[in-house]
């Protein structure tokens, strides 16, 4: 059984519980590990994750570290449909699996602190500036590919999807000033009627 440990309001923790519920893939989940709960600077667990950060996946005795990287080492065990065999299709789904990584995540993360995790008074709000404009110039990328299939990999939902979800659930539901990109909202609200979108991405954002 795969043993995930990490708070759920992670973003990187519910990349791995909504493809876990989304395929039926038996997990454990020890929620209280990272951000409030700590857990995650102890020894025992740096000796799993050096990073100290969540999730951590473990498969039988096997750990893994690094979400998107996680979740394709179980797409690729439990034969999902979600990660394409035909070279060419997961190589579109891998570019933004990727991309969400290198271009979204981090600013998405300076200004999801920034708000939601910092005092008023201890904020720099000139850094959450930068990002939250840097943020909005990626979302304005996808919105465009979303312009052009119904997902973000295609025409049928995938695992580049999952990776995403999170951060469009952010976009939309942070205090911020944010352009109306249709494309975007309607595919969000496509996630949205997703049961395992419902459990473990529309939560509360800590």
């Amino acid at each position: 059984m795969i043993k995930i440990l990490g708070r759920a309001t992670s973003a990187n923790v519910q990349k791995v519980l909504w493809l876990c519920e989304e395929e039926g893939i038996e997990y454990e989940h020890d929620n209280e590990i990272g951000g409030a709960f700590g857990r995650n600077d102890t020894k025992e667990y740096l000796l799993m994750n050096p990073n100290g950060k969540v999730p951590t996946i473990i498969d039988d005795g096997f750990v893994m570290w690094e979400s998107n990287s996680a979740i394709r080492y179980m797409a690729r065990k439990f034969k999902s449909e979600l990660y394409p065999p035909d070279l060419r299709a997961r190589n579109l789904v891998e570019r933004w699996m990727d991309w969400e990584l290198s271009v979204l995540a981090p600013h998405q993360g300076v200004v999801m602190v920034g708000i939601v995790r910092t005092l008023p008074e201890d904020r720099d709000d000139e850094k959450i500036e930068i990002s939250r404009l840097a943020w909005i110039n990626g979302m304005k990328i996808l919105d465009a590919q979303l312009g052009k299939t119904r997902f973000v990999a295609g025409e049928k939902f995938s695992l580049a999807d999952i990776p995403l979800g999170p951060i469009a659930h952010r976009f939309f539901s942070l205090d911020i000033e944010r352009p109306e990109l249709s494309n975007l909202r309607n595919w969000y609200k496509r996630l949205a009627d997703r049961p395992a979108v419902k459990k473990w991405v529309l939560i509360e954002m800590a």
